[in-house]
């Protein structure tokens, strides 16, 4: 449902903020007309929606921090936005709050082949950065389904993985540093080219923060060489759960594939008539990528073969050209369009499991289904156990929309009760923010509420998103810091 408000209060707020934003960023790049800030009413998570009181679109660090500086003087609540690919609500925007979105930060800054470094604005596409350094034989490694639309800036604030972090890590494991704005307004900055691992590791606890503790103005990137070799293998199962138990059995043998990934007979049913990959005749697909040297990438092509045998696979193909590995993936890679065809609409799950859950889980979450009358796509990171049920449902049918959310709720509660976490790469938001109770104690919660308070003692940033119950920050404790001081006093300033 999409809220227009028309509360006094908020709209008097407005203008005064409107009169003051105006002598700090051009006109072009301040949005207040319904109609322009409509397409900024929810991130890809589109169950709930909003208009802003206001969308900024800064073009400069400077700019970013004059209009957070003067939100935090005015008791204005900021919400930060990237591309809004985001599938958790984390951008969802407040009607007394403006959305700042960083689409105009999109340059790459600089190059850095000696270290092996990439330095981006916020704004650039995820699959930009490698397109930028190919050429010379490198690439960035995290890769969202996403990546030609998602940003950097986001990436970060969720912690982003994708088809190849199974060896490559997230996001957290791929960059160097970052540039990002205060609440205040003051620009700091955590890492860099050459991080240095003395003190806090206050990079980590930015990453992943969904836009709770600033507003992230410049990244720097590890770009990895090319491998030499890169084959995948396309095997075919007469069920989920045997694709499961196979992608349990490579691991156990000490193997670690680039990238893992299942998709179930929906799935590859809904890929082939989107894409026509030629994906084999099975009720579930599991596509493993190998690379490294030629020499390696044969050996292991040959051993995750036999292991595949031995798990009862239906079929088993290994591709022998670059143009074949990457047919393999062209289904992988357009799944979530593809399940789009099948129903008006389909909510995107996120959730992690430990890999020897895989066949319980899976086989549970086909057992919900029959249960909720929804129909679910399974399409998933098996290498990491990251989980990315697509439930089916028509917003149109009353009832439906109520219907998915309660399977989605089932389905991380059941992740977290077999040892799992609430999510892998899309974040908490408001989507799983009722479930952290599921995982952490209330005590665990306030720990993670003070380091917010920390950084947003007013709670200005991104509120209602990941706490259930957001407490004042003085009814935490100081965290060691008083009214008026900058958290971490020795970070660099700039």
């Amino acid at each position: 449902m999409n809220i227009i408000t028309a509360d006094p209060e908020i709209l008097a707020r407005r203008d005064a903020l409107m009169a003051r934003l105006e002598q700090l960023v051009p006109s072009e790049c301040l949005l207040t007309h319904e109609d322009q800030l409509r397409a900024y009413e929810s991130d890809a998570q589109t169950m709930h929606k909003q208009m802003p009181m206001a969308v900024v679109l800064p073009e400069t660090t400077e700019q970013v921090s004059a209009v957070m500086a003067l939100c935090n003087e005015m008791g204005i609540k900021i919400v930060p936005r990237g591309a809004g690919t985001g599938l958790s609500g984390g951008a969802l925007p407040l009607a007394d709050g403006v959305l700042i979105g960083m689409a105009k930060f999109n340059k790459i800054v600089d190059v850095d082949y000696e270290n092996r470094c990439v330095v981006v604005q916020p704004g650039v596409t995820n699959l930009a950065i490698s397109d930028e350094v190919r050429g010379d034989g490198f690439y960035y490694a995290p890769d969202p389904s996403s990546q030609i639309a998602c940003t950097i800036g986001g990436n970060v604030a969720e912690n982003s993985g994708g088809v190849h972090c199974l060896k490559y890590g997230l996001t957290t494991n791929n960059i160097l540093g970052v540039e990002m704005v205060l609440i205040t307004g003051e620009v700091v900055r955590f890492g860099g080219k050459h991080m240095d691992a003395d003190g806090y590791d206050l990079l980590g606890v930015i990453t992943g923060s969904e836009g709770l503790l600033g507003v992230i103005t410049e990244v720097t990137v590890r770009i990895l060489p090319e491998p030499e070799t890169a084959r995948a293998l396309l095997l075919g199962f007469d069920s989920v759960e045997a694709a499961g138990l196979c992608v349990g059995t490579v691991i156990a043998e000490g193997i670690i594939p680039a990238g893992m990934e299942i998709m179930d007979r929906l799935t590859i049913d809904a890929v082939e008539a989107y894409c026509h990959p030629g994906y084999p005749e099975c009720e579930a697909v599991l596509i493993v990528e190998l690379d490294g040297t030629e020499a390696e990438v044969d050996f292991l092509i040959d051993q995750v073969s036999e292991l595949a045998r031995q798990a009862q696979a239906t079929s088993i193909s290994a591709s022998t050209s670059e143009a074949e590995r990457l047919r393999f993936w062209q289904g992988r890679k357009a799944a979530f369009p593809a399940v789009a065809q099948l129903r008006p609409d389909y909510y995107c799950m996120d959730g992690t499991i430990p890999r020897k859950k895989l066949p319980e889980v899976l086989g549970k979450i086909s057992e919900m289904a029959d249960r909720y009358g929804l129909l679910v796509a399974n399409v998933f990171h098996a290498g990491d156990g990251n989980l990315h049920p697509l439930i089916l449902y028509d917003a149109n049918v009353p009832g439906e929309v109520e219907k998915a959310e309660e399977f989605g709720s089932e389905i991380l509660r059941l992740c977290v009760a077999v040892g799992g976490v609430l999510t892998g790469e899309h974040g908490v938001g408001t989507e799983k923010r009722d479930l952290m109770l599921e995982m952490f104690s209330e005590a665990d919660l306030e720990h993670q509420q003070r380091v917010k308070c920390a950084f947003d003692p007013n709670g200005y940033l991104n509120p209602g998103k990941v706490f259930p119950t957001l407490h004042r920050c003085a009814e935490l404790g100081r965290m060691h810091i008083h009214r008026g001081e900058m958290p971490f006093p020795d970070l660099p300033r700039f």
